[in-house]
This record gives structure tokens, sequence and C-alpha cells, in this order.
């Protein structure tokens, strides 16, 4: 994502300097020598200059702001080696998507992780964010999407925006950072399961892969509900919360949790899945088990009524025991007479 946002801001005059984490040595070399991404089709907008990790403060100096596009599993590095270490003024923008639980049953987005930890070191910084659908490929490709950025400061939020948007690339604003932030995050773990019954369905057709719309409806309209009702629990604004569906609905259709999702419902191990798709890097796994945890210590507290989670417990089930079976249709039907 971080490299497909370069052809985002590339549309709007800026100059662009691309850093990799530390086991992009490898990805770096090769921006450097072809000018693209190995994982990617297109070049880089012309004037894209490309830093290892141990460059990050040359790439930093005199930047209007700083996108952190890291995955769940660069949460950490990019708070002790870049965050604890770079100039408070410069803005940051976050487009990672996830969240972590607290001990109480507490989710918070890692924006609010990363300014808490800040906090104990006396470093006070205010970290906005994006979120919204939007897969990498078709951002290259301007194809339309809307997103929203959220954090404190309008003046930051309106100077990112103006700096990002374009004719495809449509950006509201909100101070919702809780809530757009959980919105975009928990998607990932309710696009598994819809992915799963996609999976599923597979095997009772003798391994054809038909689309089986129904079905993926049916699981979805249980996802977007259930999503609902973690969002409430989040405090998550109307709109936030909308966005959130539309990312799961992108998630669904095009992005690497479909993938993964289609493998378990088909009856694959989570290690025999990643194995198939070559280590990718799943954040769906990540947040199931995240959230997961948090549900069960908000239901200890009487918080919430797992009963009303199916799907979640469902997906968990799999992950867990790498037993796909047919969905709990039933638990996902109401009465509402």
């Amino acid at each position: 994502m971080g490299s497909a946002l370069t052809f985002v801001a590339a549309q709007n005059g800026n100059r662009l300097r691309l850093v990799g984490t530390p086991v992009d040595q490898d990805i770096v070399d090769a921006c450097r020598r072809d000018g693209r991404h190995p994982k990617l089709e297109q070049p880089f907008p012309a004037g894209t200059d490309f830093y290892y990790c141990g460059q990050w403060q040359d790439a930093v100096r005199g930047a209007d702001f700083v996108i952190g596009a890291v995955s769940s599993f660069g949460v950490d590095w990019f708070l002790q080696d870049i965050l604890m270490n770079m100039d408070p003024s410069v803005p940051v923008l976050s487009a990672a998507k996830g969240l972590t639980d607290l001990e109480d049953g507490t989710l918070i987005s890692y924006p609010e992780y990363w300014e808490r930890a800040l906090r104990e070191k006396g470093i006070q910084r205010h970290i906005y964010a994006l979120g919204g659908p939007g897969t990498a490929a078709e951002i290259m490709q301007h194809d339309h999407t809307h997103v929203a950025l959220c954090g404190q400061d309008p003046e930051v939020l309106r100077m990112m925006k103006k700096a990002l948007q374009t004719s495809w690339f449509h950006i509201s604003l909100t101070h919702d950072a809780n809530g757009l932030e959980s919105a975009v995050a928990i998607k990932n773990a309710y696009a598994l399961g819809v992915a799963m019954a996609i999976g599923y369905a597979h095997v009772q057709d003798g391994g054809q892969e038909r689309p089986h719309y129904n079905s993926q409806a049916a699981v979805f309209y249980q996802a977007a509900k259930e999503m609902v009702k973690v969002l409430q629990l989040q405090q998550a604004d109307f709109d936030s919360a909308l966005i959130g569906i539309g990312d799961l609905y992108v998630t669904v259709t095009g992005a690497r949790t479909r993938k993964i999702g289609i493998l378990l419902g088909e009856g694959k191990t989570y290690d025999e899945a990643q194995e198939i798709l070559g280590g990718l890097t799943l954040e769906s796994v990540v947040v199931v088990r995240r959230l997961a945890k948090a549900m069960a210590v908000k239901a200890e507290k009487g918080l919430v009524d797992l009963a009303e989670f199916p799907l979640l417990a469902y997906v968990m089930d799999v992950l867990e025991n790498g037993a796909a079976k047919d969905l709990p249709w039933d638990k996902f039907t109401f009465e509402n007479l």
C-alpha cells in the first residue's frame, strides 16, 4: 500500500521518497535497479527516490508528512526505530489496518497504541490515519475509491487531503479516529468468514469453483451485523462504520484475505494455507485472534453476549482446529415479530 500511494501523491506534483523496512533490502535493490516494486507491474512515477531502512532520516528530512504503511508485524519496529526518533513536528499518517487488544478487553488502534507508547517516553505526537476500501493494484490503475483521513487537527487533515486527493481517489475527513480505524481493521476478520464460506461451497460442489453469490451475501449480512455490534462498542460514527462495510466488500472480492479464507474453507489448515500462498502477510488472522480474545474478556465482564457473534466463533474454530465445516446458518437468522 505504501508503494501504491505514491501513484496517488505523484498526481499532485509531490516529490516522493520511499523507505524500506529492515526486511526490504532486496526490494529496495530492485526498485533502484528497475524503477518498480518486484511484486507490482507498473513502474513508479518519475522522480520517486528509494531509500534503505538505515537511510530513513535522510528521506524524512524536509518532508511535509510521512506515511507509515507497515503491516501488523511491523508496528513495533515502526514505533521503536522510527517514531521514537523522528522529530515530533513532522506529521505522520498511518495506512496500517489493525487493532491491539489490552488485558481489560479494550481494543485500540495502532495510532493510539503508538501515541500511548510515545507519551510514556515523554514524546507528544498525534498520529493521523487513512482508512477505507482500496486495493493497491486498483489504486495504481486509477479505479475510483472513497477513503477517509482521521485525526485531531483539521488543518493537518486538509493539508494531507490536498496532497493525496485526485480525480479518482476521493477523501473524506473525520475526527472519529477510533471508529474509522476499528472499522477498517475488524473488516479483515469478517472478510475471512465470508471467504471461508466460498471455500466450503467449493468442496460441496466437488471441487468446482462456482461463485455462490447467495451464500456469500448471506454470510456478508452476518459479517456486517457483527461488525456493527463491535463498532457500537467502539463508539464509532455512522460514516466510519459504513466505510468499514465498503472495505469489507473489497476485501471479500479481491484481497489476500479472500485467498486464505477460501483455502481454509476447503479444509486446509492455517499452516498449509500459508505455505500455498508463499507466506503472504495476513492481517486478517491477527485481527481475528485479537478481536476474539477481546470479546471473550468483555463477555466475562458481562459487556457482551458471545452468542451474538456466531460468525466470529466459527472463524476462530476453523483457524484453531483446522476443520472447516458448514456454517452455523441457524444462528444467523432472527425473528423480529
